[in-house]
């Protein structure tokens, strides 16, 4: 993929970098989004920082006054679609997948079911009924599901929240919090975990990245191993066959069109030691830190931080309109 240098000329009014916010995920979003603005900083871009979690009565006001928002965020309230859809009311272009990519996306259970009615392989899972008593619901999912099972919350990322249970009384157990979030539990399928960035252009051209494997002591590629308070260690390209790395590309494209994503996404995928891979989740605004996923993943392909940058900048422009 070719992506000419920025020129800061291009650009008519400093940058919005919108971050923080009030997720369980703002500690990664801060991250990203002070990154972000010193990268484009020093590129010769003149960037405002705006932390979603600011006063709400001057919000509206200070983002309706914007030209172009870089969106360096992650979590509830602004990887859903709100956060798009409130933007697209004000007028303001913004970085990243539209309001319908960006809601489906966020819910796994919406994602999973879209991404599967296209052709790609995902877990059998099942909601976990909120009104459920514990005892029953566990034995309601072991009859579906053979353990160990995975317990996670629906609508996070990053792994908040992931349980692995190996009994019906630690299912039991993990149910136990459904009052207070929507859950959902899936089929645990051991393998190694691979992350593919999809990158596309505004003519609708995709670019896939070189696949990435996290290595966790445990093989869970966990909320801890993501936020680096947990020993993890990358390969890219990730250690699979030509075969599989074929099928994790073209499967992740496919997700992506499926999903009605634009300019970038990351997907989540485990592979089985027979190569087979499954698909788990979508990340419609990934990490941009320089040592996140999607960066090295862009650094092993040859495209530098700045030029990734540029990519996603001039993606503001796209037509985000669900293609037929």
């Amino acid at each position: 993929m070719i992506i000419t240098p920025l020129d800061p000329a291009e650009l008519s009014s400093p940058v919005a970098v919108i971050t923080g916010g009030w997720s369980r995920e703002r500690d990664r979003a801060l991250l990203s989004g002070r990154t972000v603005a010193e990268a484009l900083d020093e590129m010769g871009v003149k960037t405002r920082v705006i932390d979603l979690a600011g006063p709400r009565e001057r919000m509206l006001d200070s983002l309706a006054e914007e030209e172009l928002a870089f969106l360096a965020i992650a979590g509830r309230g602004a990887e859903d679609g709100r956060l798009q859809g409130f933007l697209e009311t004000l007028g303001v272009p913004y970085t990243g997948s539209g309001v319908l990519a960006s809601a489906i996306g966020m819910n796994k259970i919406h994602a999973k079911a879209v991404v599967s009615a296209a052709g790609v392989r995902v877990p059998v899972g099942t909601r976990i009924e909120p009104r459920a008593i514990a005892d029953d619901e566990a034995a309601r999912i072991c009859t579906m599901l053979d353990l160990p099972v995975i317990v996670k919350p629906t609508n996070e990322g990053g792994s908040i929240g992931l349980q692995v249970t190996t009994s019906v009384e630690s299912l039991a157990s993990a149910l136990m919090y459904v009052a207070e979030e929507e859950l959902m539990a899936e089929a645990f399928h051991p393998g190694r975990s691979v992350s593919v960035g999809v990158l596309e252009d505004q003519a609708g051209v995709v670019h896939v990245l070189p696949p990435l494997e996290a290595v966790t002591p445990n093989g869970i590629y966990s909320f801890a191993a993501k936020r680096g308070t947990a020993d993890c260690d990358y390969h890219v390209p990730a250690r699979v066959s030509p075969e599989t790395m074929n099928a994790l590309q073209d499967q992740a494209v496919t997700a992506h069109r499926a999903l009605h994503c634009h300019s970038y996404s990351r997907h989540d995928f485990v592979v089985g030691d027979d190569g087979l891979s499954w698909w788990l989740e979508v990340n419609t605004l990934p990490g941009l830190s320089k040592g996140g996923n999607l960066a090295r993943m862009a650094q092993a392909d040859g495209i530098s931080y700045e030029l990734l940058l540029t990519h996603i900048l001039r993606g503001a422009a796209t037509d985000r309109r669900a293609r037929p």
